[in-house]
């Protein structure tokens, strides 16, 4: 089929179109497309498009579609783009079957969309990143707010004594899939907050995640101060004085960006207390209009909701209140309220006299609706701000809880998406929360033990030969040297196990070696062999989270767990994928009840993983038995941390000793371990239908977001 030059630019027009809409991270086969142009650059910038785009001319683009069964390939993704984008789904039993107009606004501190937007540090920006993707597959308007991080958040390196170090690489956002949000005359749009005695300028850069978008504000331009220049540049740095001016910017200057932009959202939604700050815009936007200040507060309650994160009162921000005092001074003068009247909003009754502002109070006081990420988080909540209801026992205080899911389709490898698409046709992605499909499809009828069984070892295989890769490129991977050890590390035929997530102490993720003498054991059984991949940074300020990690490096170095111990560094989104599709059993050990909700978990049943976890978080609502295994029981309150510790490291030789290693090498004359694919299964029907974030989207709107008020 001969092209012309107008086909050719038109094509290139789409093209673009679509390396600019974050529709493609959900979509391996448009990611195929990119990497065909380049695969060099490709694996180079993190699997950045638009560092692809670069790379080649419209000449070049002329001569490859000269490739018939490329050009097929090229047209079909970028037809199912635009008829994404062209499908206008009306979201199902709200406002009268009417469709909705005014967006939700997703205010987060982080958003983790793909791994070549370094714009987060972990679960939280993860979780708002799947969130924003199925409310556009949803067909839920909702636009996000959040920061744009020029260092993002750190880059981690392991040095040879196994010690964290940090750098900060700047991104280029030329180079990215985002665009700088211009005014109505083309110029970029400047708006301004007040810090103390400086005024703050900020733009807007958008990130198109399918029909959503994402405004990330930056305050590196012209107009501020040298200091202010870098207030955006780093997610979670600096002291205090920096955490709350960025969240200054995020808050207050995200509403006053959205109303620059003529955007009028239905309803504030803050994802954690870094946000809390918008509540007071809202106020003053109410104030400045001489409305009084008990409907005022009201006014903004009924537009604002609120989910907590946390399950520890040190987790969440506090600033003392001469820093309030500091930076709000002008803004409590605008709304003719006092630093003391001020001050109260983000104050319990019993935290009143002690000069603190905590960010969390903020957003529940003006809040109309507030929930935890898990139906065991919520009973924590509701003990930890009972102040802010007296009267209330824990059970009645308004916090419920909807808990946490992923955006499956985005932590489906390109493997697993193929597979599914041979046997279901496409109709998986649009059946996540049928719970009969699952059953359906689950079916050996429809899907047999040998092919599951051969998708378990594929992904197994491309998860270690991607491990071998990094290893060649970090100083991790101790011991003996040469092409040959690269080559025994790790084992295509051993059961494998995963544990990635941040090194904070309550993780536990040394729980496995709490007795060196049984983990050795396990290790070194040449009948029943097992192997642990490693993942995780620690917050640079965290001194005992890096201690943990140093030893599991040290692990790493020593025998009998060389080889069968890895360490990946730089943990980031791509890691993740990998790890979660090549794994057979993801480990999950905090100590209850830390762990709010978790997701990490959900993301492997997709790709035929099982989970093996303390029953916190999700999981103590997911684990039927069947699905996967628990560890550990309920533990008395009268227990000292050492003896929890001490008591779960026994539970966890006992499962896998007695139950997950004998079942994954129980095998018929055929090699097949029949029961072991039962329960991947059953994970498989009871986990995805559920914990999808289509489902958890979809609770957020009728029970928050257009619940009657």
């Amino acid at each position: 089929m001969k092209k012309t030059e107008r086909d050719v630019k038109a094509i290139l027009k789409r093209f673009d179109a679509m390396a600019y809409n974050l529709w493609w991270s959900w979509n391996p086969r448009a990611q195929a497309i990119f990497e065909e142009f380049s695969p060099l650059t490709w694996e180079a910038t993190n699997h950045n498009p638009i560092a692809v785009r670069k790379q080649f001319s419209e000449t070049e683009l002329r001569a490859r579609l000269g490739d018939e069964d490329f050009l097929a390939r090229l047209m079909s993704v970028l037809d199912s783009f635009e008829a994404y984008m062209d499908y206008k789904p009306r979201f199902p039993n709200i406002n009268g079957g009417k469709r909705i107009h005014d967006p939700i606004a997703y205010f987060c501190a982080e958003f983790g969309i793909h791994e070549c937007l370094p714009f987060y540090s972990g679960g939280l920006g993860v979780l708002a990143g799947d969130h924003v993707k199925s409310a556009s597959d949803l067909g839920l308007p909702l636009v996000g707010v959040g920061l744009f991080y020029r260092h993002g958040y750190f880059q981690q390196h392991i040095d040879p004594n196994g010690h964290q170090q940090e750098s900060y690489p700047t991104t280029d956002p030329s180079n990215i899939p985002v665009e700088i949000v211009a005014d109505d005359s083309g110029k970029t749009l400047i708006c301004t907050v007040t810090i103390g005695n400086s005024t703050v300028h900020f733009q807007g850069w958008r990130i198109n995640v399918g029909r959503c978008q994402i405004y990330l504000l930056d305050t590196d331009v012209p107009e501020n101060e040298e200091h202010y220049r870098g207030l955006t540049a780093g997610a979670y740095g600096g002291d205090i004085n920096t955490r709350i001016r960025q969240e200054i910017v995020l808050g207050i200057g995200g509403v006053r960006f959205l109303r620059a932009l003529g955007i009028q959202p239905a309803v504030f939604h803050m994802n954690e207390g870094h946000a809390a700050f918008l509540t007071l815009e809202l106020l003053r936007e109410q104030i400045s209009k001489g409305v009084p200040k008990t409907k005022a507060k009201q006014l903004v309650r009924d537009q604002c909701i609120f989910t907590t994160h946390t399950p520890v009162p040190a987790g969440h921000d506090r600033f003392p209140g001469d820093l309030i005092e500091f930076t709000l001074k002008p803004f409590a003068d605008w709304m003719k309220i006092s630093i003391k009247e001020l001050m109260r909003f983000g104050q319990t009754i019993s935290t009143e006299d002690s000069a603190e502002f905590i960010m969390t109070v903020l957003g529940l006081k003006l809040s109309r609706a507030a929930n935890a990420v898990s139906e065991k988080h919520s009973d924590i909540s509701r003990l930890m701000w009972i102040d802010l209801f007296p009267g209330l026992k824990s059970k009645k205080v308004p916090i419920g809880h909807v808990t946490n899911g992923v955006h499956i389709p985005s932590w489906t490898l390109q493997r697993s998406w193929e597979f599914w698409e041979r046997h279901n046709s496409h109709r998986w992605k649009s059946h996540l929360c049928d719970p009969k499909f699952w059953q359906h499809v689950t079916n050996p009828k429809i899907v047999s033990d040998e092919e599951l069984w051969a998708l378990r070892y594929e992904l197994r295989r491309e998860l270690i030969e991607f491990l071998r890769s990094r290893a060649q490129q970090q100083h991790t991977f101790g011991g003996p040297t040469g092409e040959d050890a690269l080559y025994r590390l790790l084992s295509f035929d051993s059961l494998t196990i995963g544990f990635a997530r941040r090194f904070a102490p309550y993780k536990r993720a040394l729980l496995l070696f709490n007795d060196i003498v049984r983990a050795q054991e396990l290790f070194d059984d040449p009948h029943r062999p097992i192997q642990i991949v490693y993942a995780g940074k620690s917050h640079p300020r965290d001194n005992e989270g890096k201690d943990y990690l140093k030893q599991v490096i040290n692990m790493t170095r020593q025998h009998p767990f060389f080889g069968k111990v890895v360490f990946i560094e730089n943990y980031d989104m791509n890691v993740a994928r990998h790890l979660i599709a090549g794994c057979d059993v993801w480990l999950n050990t905090p100590r209850r009840p830390l762990e709010a909700s978790g997701t990490s978990g959900q993301k492997i049943s997709i790709n035929g993983g099982l989970h093996l976890s303390i029953l916190d978080g999700w999981w103590n609502e997911a684990y039927n038995g069947k699905n996967g295994w628990a560890i550990g029981e309920k533990v008395k309150d009268s227990l000292t941390p050492e003896e929890i510790d001490r008591r779960d490291a026994e539970s966890l030789y006992q499962v896998l000793s007695n139950d997950v290693i004998p079942l994954f090498y129980q095998r018929d004359k055929n090699g097949i371990p029949r029961k072991w694919i039962e329960k991947m299964r059953n994970a498989m029907r009871s986990i995805i239908p559920i914990y999808n974030t289509h489902r958890m989207v979809e609770e957020y709107t009728t029970k928050y977001y257009y619940a009657k008020k």
